[in-house]
C-alpha cells in the first residue's frame, strides 16, 4: 500500500511544488483548488505524468460543509489518505495601516489561513483515528504557515495574525495527534517567489541581497515542496511539532 496526500491549494505555486515532490516519493495525491478549471486540470496532468495515482479535488476550503464529502471522494479514488498538507491560503484584500483593516479582509484570512485548516485538519484526523493503519506507513499533517507567524508586516497584519493562530493549531494538533502516532509539522515560509507574492518580489529580492535574509536571495516554491515532502515521507523520523522556518535564517536574532 503506497501512501496518499491531499493537498490543498495544490494549482500552483508551493502547492503545486510540493504535490510534485510528493509524487516523485511515490505518493498518490489528490490536488485541491477552488473550482475543477483548466489550471487545475494541467496541474493533474503534471502529476500524473510522474507515475502515480492523481485526482483532481476541487472545493473551498473555507467551506466546511464540504470537507466529509471530498475526503471520502479522495478516499475512493486513490486509497486511503496517510497525509494532509494544508497549503490553501489567501492575502489581504488591501495593504495598509492596520487601523484601516476592514473585517471583510479580516474575516476571510481568518477563515481560510486558519478555520478552514483547523476543520480540515479535524475532519481528517477524525479518519484516521477511527481506522486501523498499516504500522509501515508514515502519517502526518504538515501545516504551511509563514513567517508572518513570527515576525510583523505592518501592510498585512490581519494575514500575521491568521497565519500566528494557524502555527497554534499546528502545536495543538501536534499535542492531540502524538499518541495516535501522528506527526504534525509547521512548515513557515520566508520570502518565496509564487504568484501572490508577485507584486512585491523584486522589493524582496533586493532586500535579501541586502541582508535581510543570510542566505542572499528569494526563495522558489520547489524549496518548500522538498521540505513538506521529506516531512511526509518521514524523512526526520522521531520528531513532531517542529517549525521548520523555510526563510533562509530571516528570523535568526542577530545585532
Amino acid at each position: 500500500m503506497r501512501q496518499a496526500v491531499l493537498v490543498t491549494g495544490s494549482s500552483r505555486g508551493i502547492g503545486l511544488a510540493a504535490a510534485t515532490a510528493l509524487a516523485q516519493q511515490g505518493f498518490a495525491v489528490a490536488l485541491n483548488g477552488l473550482a475543477d478549471d483548466d489550471e487545475l486540470g494541467a496541474a493533474v496532468q503534471q502529476v500524473q505524468s510522474l507515475g502515480v495515482p492523481c485526482v483532481a479535488a476541487p472545493f473551498d476550503v473555507a467551506d466546511l460543509t464540504a470537507h466529509q464529502g471530498a475526503l471520502a471522494d479522495i478516499e475512493r479514488s486513490i486509497g486511503p489518505l496517510t497525509t494532509l498538507v494544508n497549503n490553501a491560503g489567501v492575502g489581504v484584500l488591501s495593504r495598509g495601516d492596520m487601523l484601516d483593516v476592514t473585517e471583510e479582509s479580516y474575516d476571510r484570512c481568518m477563515a481560510v489561513n486558519t478555520k478552514a485548516m483547523f476543520f480540515l485538519s479535524q475532519a481528517f484526523a477524525k479518519r484516521l483515528v477511527g481506522r486501523t493503519r498499516p504500522a509501515d506507513l508514515f502519517h502526518s499533517i504538515v501545516n504551511v504557515t509563514s513567517s508572518n507567524a513570527v515576525a510583523v508586516a505592518a501592510p498585512r497584519t490581519e494575514y500575521c495574525a491568521s497565519k500566528a493562530a494557524a502555527a497554534m493549531v499546528s502545536k495543538a494538533l501536534s499535542v492531540r495527534l502524538g499518541p495516535e502516532n501522528i506527526a504534525v509539522y509547521d512548515v513557515q515560509p520566508g520570502l518565496i517567489a509564487t504568484e501572490m507574492t508577485a507584486p512585491v518580489i523584486a522589493d524582496y529580492e533586493a532586500r535579501a541581497k541586502e541582508g535581510l535574509t543570510l542566505l542572499p536571495r528569494v526563495g522558489q516554491p520547489e524549496e518548500i515542496g522538498t521540505i513538506i515532502a521529506s516531512l511526509a515521507a518521514g524523512k526526520l523520523p522521531y520528531t513532531t511539532g517542529q517549525v521548520i522556518a523555510a526563510d533562509a535564517g530571516m528570523l535568526v536574532p542577530r545585532f
